[in-house]
C-alpha cells in the first residue's frame, strides 16, 4: 500500500454507486478497505468502483457473520454504510454500539436525504436529491431542465463529501482520541456545491432562470457548438484577452456587431445581443470539423477542447501525457486524482478476496 491514508482501514458495506465510490476514493489513496459483501453476491471483479479493496462475505443476520464484521470494525478507523436510516440499527451494526466497540471509530453514512428530516425514510436517486437544491433548475435549456448525468447529487455531492467527511472525522479522532458519526446526505452535499451561485444572485450576476447567465450557456463566448462533421467543441473565451484571442483566430477582430464599443466589459455582458451573437457563432462554427477547429483553437488561450466522447476521453495527448487513465483487469478507466508530491499512491489494482487469516485475533 501507498498514499497519504496508508495505515487507514476502512470497513463498507457493500452498497450501490455512491458508496463504493467513495470507498474507492479511500482505498486510492492508500487505505486499506475491506468490502463486506452478502453471501451469494456476485461482486464485479472488472468494476472500477471496485478496484484495490478486498472483498469478504459476512451473513449479517446470523451471529458468526455479525461478529466477524464487528471484530473487524473494532480495529477499523472508519466504516462506511449506505442503507435507509435505520437498517444498520436493526442489524446489529448501528452507530451505538459500533462506537461503544470503538470509540475512536469514524461511522460514515450516505444516504440521499439524511438521517433526519421528513424525507429521510423516502426512496429516491440522483436526480430527485439536485432538484430540491436549485441546481437542477439552473441546469438545461430554456425550455426544461436536463439531468446532468449522476454526477452531481450522488458523486460530487454524495460520495466525495463522504471522503472528505471521513478524513476530516479521522483527522480529528487522530487527535483527540474521539470517533464519531458523519452524515453525508447527497441533497446537502448537492446544495453546497450551490454556494457560488447564491452568492452571484445575491450580488445581482445570476438570473434565476436557465439559459440566461456568463456560464448556462446563454453568453455566446461560453458554451458549446456544433461543427461541420456533427460533433461539438467547447468555448469559455470570458476574459478580455481570450475573447480578443478568439475574435481573432474568428476573423472577427474587426466586426461591428462583436466589437462595437470602446466600454469592453459592458458590450461582453449586454445579454440583449447574446443570441444574436451566438447565432453567428454557430454559423461559424458549423463550416469546419471538429479536427479542423483543434487545428485553429487548441493549445492557445481561447479557452477552447473538443467535446470527446467517453471512448474518445483517454487519447487525446493532454490525458495521455498526464497518464490520467489506467487499465486494471482489461477495463479503462480514470487513474487516482488528485496527485501527490511526496505520498505517491500505487496503481489501482484489481480487487481482492479478503483473508481469514487478517481477521482480528
Amino acid at each position: 500500500m501507498s498514499g497519504p491514508l496508508t495505515g487507514l482501514k476502512i470497513v463498507e458495506l457493500a452498497g450501490l454507486g455512491p458508496t463504493a465510490f467513495a470507498a474507492m476514493m479511500l482505498a486510492d489513496h492508500g487505505a486499506e478497505v475491506i468490502r463486506v459483501e452478502r453471501p451469494g453476491a456476485r461482486p464485479a471483479e472488472r468494476d472500477p468502483l471496485l478496484r484495490s479493496r478486498k472483498i469478504m462475505t459476512a451473513d449479517l443476520k446470523s451471529a458468526a457473520g455479525l461478529e466477524t464484521v464487528r471484530g473487524l470494525v473494532r480495529e477499523a478507523d472508519g466504516f462506511i454504510e449506505g442503507f435507509r436510516p435505520g437498517t444498520t440499527e436493526r442489524l446489529g451494526l448501528g452507530p451505538d454500539e459500533m462506537l461503544r466497540d470503538n470509540p475512536k471509530l469514524v461511522y460514515g453514512r450516505l444516504t440521499g436525504w439524511g438521517q433526519d428530516g421528513p424525507n429521510a425514510q423516502l426512496a429516491g436517486h440522483d436526480i430527485n436529491y439536485i432538484a430540491l437544491t436549485g441546481a437542477l433548475h439552473a441546469i438545461g435549456t430554456a425550455q426544461q431542465p436536463v439531468p446532468p448525468l449522476a454526477l452531481l447529487g450522488d458523486f460530487a455531492g454524495g460520495s466525495t463529501m463522504l471522503a472528505f467527511g471521513m478524513v476530516s472525522a479521522m483527522l480529528h479522532a487522530g487527535r483527540t482520541g474521539q470517533g464519531q458519526v458523519v452524515d453525508c446526505a447527497m441533497m446537502d452535499g448537492a446544495n453546497a456545491l450551490m454556494t457560488i451561485f447564491h452568492g452571484l444572485m445575491a450580488a445581482g450576476y445570476w438570473e434565476d432562470r436557465r439559459e440566461a447567465n456568463i456560464v448556462d450557456g446563454a453568453a455566446h463566448w461560453y458554451g458549446v457548438y456544433e461543427t461541420l462533421d456533427n460533433r461539438f467543441i467547447s468555448i469559455a473565451s470570458m476574459e478580455p484577452q481570450f475573447y480578443a484571442l478568439l475574435l481573432d483566430r474568428l476573423g472577427l477582430a474587426d466586426d461591428p456587431e462583436f466589437v462595437r464599443t470602446e466600454d469592453w466589459q459592458a458590450q461582453h455582458n449586454d445579454k440583449a445581443s447574446w443570441p444574436k451573437l451566438r447565432r453567428r457563432l454557430a454559423d461559424i462554427f458549423r463550416t469546419k470539423t471538429r479536427a479542423q477547429w483543434c487545428d485553429l483553437l487548441e493549445n492557445t488561450d481561447v479557452c477552447f477542447a473538443p467535446v470527446l466522447s467517453i471512448e474518445e476521453a483517454p487519447h487525446h495527448p493532454h490525458a495521455q501525457a498526464r497518464e490520467a487513465f489506467v487499465t486494471v483487469n482489461g477495463v479503462v478507466q480514470p487513474a487516482p486524482a488528485p496527485r501527490y508530491s511526496v505520498s505517491k499512491v500505487a496503481p489501482p489494482r484489481p480487487p481482492v478476496a479478503w483473508d481469514e487469516s487478517d481477521a482480528p485475533g
